[in-house]
């Protein structure tokens, strides 16, 4: 289920799920959405986090790169739990910059992006880059900035996310002192900015090791985000599986604070399956492994929706920290005691937050930790801390409020994704002629796979892919022109590589009887004949 786009007025592609005339948005009418967040930010909220040091406390200022971004999906896990083969079985080739082994390989963090080519982008040159939303990463320094990296390559699937694989953890406090920079605070930028988070479990591994605990316990108050994954199920036993499962959620319960229990897939994501894996649960972990793929697709669809209640969240939380800072300056004496003054306000600081509690209703949830609060403020001097400024309160409250709920407003009640054949099933809209190839042809479960399975595996694939050299002359047995043909491996090789795997193989022989049978190509591979995994 890739996006699909409709054409506005104008004649320009629209994102679907946006609310035009007929229920879906229009290219403008998204984009006004996006201008709109960003407007409301900058006039609003924006101004009262640089007042009050918002980024001192929680999370630097978003930038416009920031909100115009596309759906980030966070990777967290210990070393070798698949990470990197995930994104690569998503992707389904390989991208600039992967190395897959048993040993810990992923020694920094990666954003995985769409591009025209592929290509490396260093970390220094990206923090600096204003097309790409990783400007905030300059406050972690020099030893942050060599160990990231941005990885874009042409794929239908980065069209609609960005992913960002994070370094194996490791046992032990070794790692921790060889990194040179917080992993735990930059897991935590990352997580603020993510729109679905992922937590790899290795079904042979499932330790939690200190610095994993530790990312795991940044990740709170993003609980919706987070999802856990199993991976490499098939790896285990029926029976193993079951007492795997207990045992990891078991170690999650000590560590995940929070009542609701976490949605876990059970998976298992392989570049090339192994030769040794149970077949007991294959049935079981294929459809849990689709459940999380329909996850990942509906995220550029809530995308906007998301970063409204992204900027809703900030403004509360900004306007929360507002009124604590000035409640600090304004405790603080006019000359003298100062230095005891302070030591006095971070020891008694629950009780000065019930204070502020009481005095303007607000709720005790919209509140930080204490503790970590009390840590950072530590560092500061309460004396030179900025006095309330109500007009800076009466903007944010103003977006609360007023834009935020108006701009939210414009998106349709209805599932955008449901054709309007679906939304009323007994609404005829004309008959398809007898000629007329029928509908569910141009789905991949009608592709009769098994029977070109024997002859892609004639060609001798290596690392499950053929060069177009070795597909040519059966392509050229169907006697159709070499522009149809050519057609055909266009629409096929969706993905630009040169090479065919089974999959694209498949599509391309079922489109040769489509053609035979009287169809017309489309000029675009339609989303449904894509194989559920790529999107």
């Amino acid at each position: 289920m890739s996006l699909r786009l409709k054409k506005n007025g104008k004649g320009s592609p629209a994102p679907s799920g946006t609310p035009g005339s007929n229920g879906s948005f229009t290219e403008d009418e998204y984009h006004q959405v996006i201008e709109g967040v960003k407007r409301t930010y900058n006039q609003k909220i924006r101004p009262l986090e640089v007042t009050y040091n918002f980024e001192g406390f929680h999370s630097s200022p978003l930038t416009n790169s920031d909100i115009e971004a596309k759906p980030i999906v966070l990777l967290i896990g210990q070393y070798s739990t698949g990470k990197t083969t995930f994104i690569r079985y998503l992707l389904d080739k390989a991208y600039p910059g992967e190395h897959i082994g048993v040993e810990p390989t992923t020694d920094r963090f990666v954003a995985v992006m769409h591009g025209t080519e592929d290509r490396i982008t260093p970390g220094n040159a990206a923090a600096v880059n204003q097309d790409l939303p990783f400007q905030g990463l300059n406050r972690f320094g020099q030893a942050l900035l060599s160990r990231f990296q941005v990885s874009q390559t042409p794929s239908p699937v980065l069209e609609n996310m960005t992913i960002i694989d994070t370094p194996g953890i490791l046992a032990g406090d070794k790692q921790r002192i060889e990194r040179g920079y917080d992993f735990t605070a930059v897991i935590e930028y990352f997580a603020q900015r993510a729109d679905l988070i992922l937590l790899m479990f290795d079904s042979h591994k499932l330790d939690i090791s200190n610095e994993f605990k530790n990312a795991i316990h940044c990740l709170r108050g993003q609980e919706e985000k987070v999802r856990v994954v199993l991976n490499k199920s098939d790896m285990v036993s029926q029976q193993q599986l079951m007492r795997v499962y207990g045992a990891m959620m078991w170690s999650l319960g000590k560590v995940v604070q929070t009542p609701e229990v976490m949605r876990v897939y059970l998976s298992s994501f392989w570049v090339d399956k192994p030769p040794n894996s149970f077949e007991e649960c294959r049935e079981l972990i294929e459809a849990e492994s689709k459940d999380l793929l329909r996850d990942m697709k509906e995220l550029r669809r809530n995308a906007a929706i998301r970063k409204i209640n992204e900027i809703v969240k900030r403004a509360r939380l900004a306007r929360v920290h507002a009124l604590i800072i000035s409640h600090l300056k304004k405790e603080m004496p006019s000359m003298f005691g100062k230095k005891k003054k302070q030591e006095a306000l971070l020891a008694n600081l629950e009780q000065e937050f019930v204070k502020i509690q009481q005095r303007y209703h607000l709720p005790a949830g919209d509140f930080p930790n204490p503790d970590k609060f009390r840590q950072n403020l530590a560092l500061y001097d309460m004396d030179k801390f900025k006095s309330l400024k109500e007009d800076l309160l009466d903007k944010a409250d103003e977006a609360l409020s007023q834009d935020l709920p108006r701009l939210m407003s414009r998106f349709p009640m209805m599932n955008p994704e449901l054709e309007k054949s679906q939304r009323n099933p007994f609404e005829e809209f004309g008959h398809a002629s007898e000629n007329d190839i029928p509908p569910s042809y141009w789905d991949f479960t009608s592709i009769d796979k098994t029977s070109y399975i024997p002859m892609f595996q004639g060609l001798h694939p290596r690392e499950g892919r053929v060069n177009g050299g070795s597909v040519k002359p059966i392509l050229m047995d169907s006697g159709l022109p070499n522009d149809i043909l050519a057609q055909i491996w266009r629409l096929s090789d969706f993905d630009g590589d040169g090479y065919m795997d089974v999959d694209e193989f498949s599509i391309a022989m079922h489109l040769i009887k489509a053609v035979k049978n009287g169809a017309e190509l489309p000029e675009k591979l339609p989303s449904t004949l894509l194989p559920p995994r790529k999107f």
